[in-house]
């Protein structure tokens, strides 16, 4: 088995890659990740969704090509 690094995805984003990236590596479905971060973001005061998204964004490299 390789060595797996959690990366921004290049072929499942929506946005920049963040969420695709992260189920990728945890081998979820993105589509129901994104769900639930949307659900937590909003019904959540203490998870400032955006904020942690952005963040992410600018720590994540975004993967490699091969």
């Amino acid at each position: 088995m390789g060595h797996r690094r959690l990366a921004r995805s290049r072929r499942n984003r929506v946005v920049a890659g963040v969420l695709g990236g992260i189920a990728e590596y945890l081998g979820w479905s993105a589509t129901k990740l994104r769900i639930a971060y949307v659900i937590i973001s909003v019904l959540s005061a203490a998870f400032p969704g955006l904020l942690v998204y952005l963040v992410l964004w600018f720590l994540m490299p975004l993967e490699d090509d091969g």
